[in-house]
């Protein structure tokens, strides 16, 4: 797996990359590992805690955590933990629905132990531009899990409709289905 350390107001030393980078080599045996897995930890110094955020890109899914912690090497164990919780669910989720041959291919199944009002004058300070892959509900599901969002935009792969997936306030989750077809 490459690793990629940023700091955000927080120069990154050479103590803290090597320490980072081997907390966060404990996520290898949940890959297929290749150069194109990719590991990228942001942190960020605050005058109370820090921030880290690791997100690691496969071809097949992209995975993310992020933690505030008042020390930054217990957020950078406690974002690992989370990205195995992920793991679990996802096993789980995939075990069950027999769907995502896949996610299969990147992820090491065998090594995972089964088991989160804007006012109206605020700017846009992101856009982010996707290309659509035709998928379940399931697996949509599952990729907004793996990546701590709490929606995800897909194409439906039965009618070819856009679809957002969302997790509820009160549980479970909501489905937004576009009436249109996609052509």
């Amino acid at each position: 797996m490459k690793f990629q350390i940023i700091g955000k107001n927080i120069e990154v030393t050479d103590s803290i990359k090597g320490e980072v980078e081997k907390k966060l080599s404990r996520m290898d045996k949940y890959f297929v590992i290749d150069d194109s897995v990719l590991c990228r930890a942001v942190v960020r110094s605050y005058h109370v805690g820090a921030k880290v955020e690791v997100t690691i890109f496969t071809k097949e899914m992209t995975f993310r955590a992020e933690v505030h912690n008042p020390d930054l090497y217990a957020a950078v164990d406690l974002a690992i933990d989370k990205l195995e919780g992920q793991m679990r669910k996802l096993k789980t989720r995939m075990d069950r629905t027999k769907e995502s041959d896949s996610l299969g291919r990147a992820i090491a199944l065998e090594n995972i132990v089964e088991e989160e009002e804007k006012e109206s004058d605020e700017e846009v300070v992101r856009t982010k531009s996707i290309y659509l892959d035709p998928m379940s509900l399931d697996e949509a599901i599952t990729r907004m899990e793996a990546l701590d969002h709490s929606f995800f935009l897909y194409l439906d792969s039965e009618d070819n409709r856009l679809a957002v997936a969302y997790k509820r306030d009160d549980g479970g989750y909501g489905v937004i289905e576009a009436e249109n077809k996609i052509a």
